[in-house]
């Protein structure tokens, strides 16, 4: 007697040829971009966290959201976020959140995710690059430019 299981597929569907995606030089880049794709009706009202995935010239796969919380913070869980990095097959990541309060100052909580996210990425050999705290009107923090990553 055979055991039957569900088969697994996995796949990724490019909408826009590689050539035609945008490459990321700075921290500017990847704002200017996530502000560009984010949902200008949300994005005071309640906090979201998101993923650039990029290939290993930093041009952009995709943005993924992981996470829509509530006012003050969004739960993000590793597991999916890296299932999706790994399921891309990126080799490297930028993150972002937007603050609905429109400070640009990252939490202690903030922080330490990203630490978190980066033991994650140094051990799957993945780039974090950066994560980017953006509000309305499209400005932003980079924890790299601020020496947080």
């Amino acid at each position: 007697m055979t055991t039957k299981v569900n088969e697994i597929k996995l796949c990724y569907k490019d909408r826009i040829s590689i050539a035609k995606s945008p490459k990321i030089t700075c921290s500017q880049d990847a704002a200017n971009l996530y502000y560009k794709n984010w949902d200008k009706n949300e994005i005071q009202l309640h906090e979201s966290f998101k993923v650039m995935l990029l290939n290993n010239s930093n041009i952009v796969k995709g943005i993924c959201q992981i996470s829509a919380g509530g006012i003050t913070a969004t739960l993000v869980d590793l597991r999916i976020m890296f299932a999706i990095v790994l399921k891309s097959l990126s080799t490297a990541i930028i993150l972002c959140h937007n603050h609905p309060s429109g400070k640009l100052q990252a939490s202690q909580m903030d922080k330490n995710l990203t630490t978190k996210i980066q033991k994650a990425c140094d051990f799957l050999d993945i780039k974090l690059l950066d994560h980017i705290i953006i509000t309305e009107g499209g400005n932003y923090l980079s924890f790299a430019d601020e020496g947080i990553l």
